[in-house]
């Protein structure tokens, strides 16, 4: 029998309609998806149960989609050190960027039952922390959510971002080659299916640009972008207010509640987030055209380095 956590009735019910996940078959697809692992010799993956479900889950049970983006997800771990080298929680970066509670999982889902997070890009000081190191972070707290939140891969994600406190510091360090980084790797990489996202206390220049770009966005993706700006009742109509934090008008606990518990999670895996460094794609031994970090980014980014040599 595989070796994974009991989904709840309700989370049953979602992952059998929408995921296409039939009990009977779980165990053949986790043996398929790891003898295809066993035989890729670039790819030094993590073969537990509860880790490979995720990606079926959220590749909807295809099992090629499933292949493609488990490759993708070690690919991106050895060509963008700067995210997943030194995972260490206890490093003092990390452990004020934990502090401040950047990325917060809220407690509660909202009313379709969906996982909702709370991103407030504007809390730390961009003169003492750089963005790449936040989003390392973040990225270390998605893993935890793959390995123990199940509802966070069934229902999809909800996010909440608290654009408050944003300054030039922090636009400046947002440069394309980072935004690209990050969004290819989340959307690529990671079995997450975000559902919608919530822009709230955005700065007076932000609404203009945001609607010219969601002018030319395909229809799909338009109807999950919400900016509500100052308006919180806009935004309760979205995420249902009891389930936010209470300076948002909520009943999720204080901010640093909800800080100091998700800090103490993250220091419980310490361990876990050691050993996973291990687990990366080597490029070297990829049958046929190893994959290059100009293949993954385009050349943009390279130039540096280029002129370094």
């Amino acid at each position: 029998m595989p070796d994974i956590r009991p989904l709840s009735e309700e989370l049953q019910e979602i992952a059998k309609t929408q995921l296409n996940e039939d009990p009977k078959r779980i165990e053949d697809d986790l043996k398929y998806i790891k003898e295809w692992l066993s035989k890729q010799p670039h790819i030094m993956a993590r073969t537990d149960d509860q880790f490979l479900i995720a990606f079926l889950r959220g590749c909807k049970y295809s099992l090629e989609r499933t292949k493609e983006k488990l490759d993708y997800f070690y690919t991106f771990r050895s060509t963008l050190g700067t995210y997943f080298n030194d995972r260490n929680v206890f490093a003092p970066t990390t452990q004020k960027i934990l502090d401040l509670g950047v990325m917060l999982p809220l407690p509660e889902p909202d009313d379709l039952g969906r996982k909702v997070l709370l991103l407030r890009v504007g809390i730390y000081d961009p003169d003492e922390i750089k963005v790449t190191d936040v989003f390392k972070v973040n990225f270390m707290l998605m893993d935890y959510m793959i390995m123990k939140d199940d509802r966070f891969i069934t229902t999809g994600v909800v996010t909440v971002l608290d654009l408050s406190g944003v300054t030039l510091g922090h636009a400046t360090q947002m440069t394309p080659t980072v935004v690209k980084q990050v969004m290819k790797c989340s959307q690529d990489g990671y079995p997450i299916r975000p559902k919608a996202i919530n822009y709230i206390h955005t700065p007076p220049a932000f609404e203009t640009i945001f609607n010219l770009f969601k002018s030319f966005s395909k229809e799909k993706l338009k109807n999950r972008l919400h900016v509500h700006g100052e308006d919180m009742d806009s935004l309760y109509k979205n995420v249902p207010q009891r389930i936010l934090p209470k300076e948002y008008g909520g009943e999720a606990g204080t901010l640093e509640e909800l800080s100091k518990y998700w800090k103490k999670e993250m220091e419980s895996m310490k361990e876990w987030f050691q050993e996973d460094e291990k687990f990366k794609s080597n490029e070297a031994k990829r049958p046929g055209k190893p994959r290059t970090y100009e293949d993954l980014f385009g050349v943009e980014g390279s130039f540096r380095q280029l002129s370094v040599d």
